[in-house]
């Protein structure tokens, strides 16, 4: 599984690395990353391992992740399932035992989920069980050894869907605004201990998001076929056509990490940066055109 190596922390006034001595390799840590067997996930473990860090890849079928291990002992793929517990505190153990405990957490795992906020069903609760309740159990899980180092970062993966919510991607949307809003607190939390924690908002990357990892109600109600039924799969272009570079997001992530002084709110993408400066000045148009009605709810006096 690899041979475990000295850690510490290297500080100064503005920011924290975490860090262990190598051969050949003076700034080195443990990533583990959910959802590696293809699209962002794998990128970014192929970045982290290119940099020379120590990697647990891992996937639900971690036959999967296999060839990523391949002939490296600074590489362990391991069978995760986020939503189940016994898998995740299992995927924390073989770090610790590996290479002494986790130093970066990728939270990644996910998928979408499309439908009218009318036609959801048990997939919902499935969708908030992954994107949401799985990356919480993961950082759960990794806190105590990095809390007792008082070093580590946590990367949270989240979508810019959370401020454009599509039509169509309501549940989506509000599983990873969930996510953003623990993160948020968690930053805070974490910030007198020396862990950062950061929200990832990617825009569309050629991925398999739009293939194989998105999912869709079975309920149809044509109502919506305007509206959200446009978002369903079979009306679906995007696949293939995604502006996104998989491979230079990943090697951003691994940089603002090594850094050390990784931000609380990282947009990716040229289409996100634009998409996000829109919703906002919609948002903030509508907040000048009612801010009187704002502003009368105060008690008088």
């Amino acid at each position: 599984m690899g041979e475990k190596h000295p850690r510490g922390v290297r500080t100064d006034a503005t920011r924290t690395q975490i860090w262990s001595t190598n051969e050949g390799n003076s700034l080195m840590a443990t990533w583990l990353i959910t959802g590696c067997s293809s699209g962002l996930g794998r990128a970014i473990a192929e970045a982290a391992i290119g940099a020379g860090h120590n990697v647990i890849v891992t996937a639900r079928d971690a036959s999967r992740v296999a060839a990523l291990a391949d002939g490296r002992p600074s590489v362990v793929a391991v069978a995760l399932d986020v939503t189940d517990q016994q898998q995740v505190d299992d995927a924390v153990r073989v770090a610790e035992a590996a290479f002494g405990g986790v130093d970066v957490l990728v939270n990644n795992a996910g998928y979408g989920y499309r439908s009218a906020v009318e036609e959801g069903d048990e997939g919902v609760r499935s969708l908030f069980e992954t994107n949401f309740f799985g990356a919480v159990a993961m950082i759960k899980a990794v806190l105590p050894g990095m809390r007792a180092r008082r070093s580590g970062a946590i990367v949270n993966l989240s979508s810019i869907g959370v401020q454009l919510m599509p039509v169509g991607s309501g549940y989506y949307a509000a599983s990873k605004a969930a996510l953003e809003g623990v993160t948020g607190a968690l930053r805070g939390e974490l910030a007198p201990l020396g862990i950062t924690v950061t929200t990832v908002e990617p825009g569309a990357f050629r991925t398999d998001f739009a293939g194989r990892s998105l999912t869709e109600s079975a309920v149809v109600i044509d109502d919506y076929a305007d509206t959200a039924g446009r978002r369903r799969k079979a009306h679906d272009t995007a696949h293939g056509t995604q502006p996104g570079d998989p491979a230079k997001a990943a090697r951003v992530l691994v940089d603002m990490v090594e850094s050390g002084s990784a931000p609380g709110f990282l947009l990716l993408g040229r289409d996100a940066l634009a998409n996000y400066r829109r919703a906002q000045a919609a948002r903030d148009d509508e907040i000048a055109a009612w801010e009187q009605v704002t502003t009368s709810t105060d008690l008088e006096g």
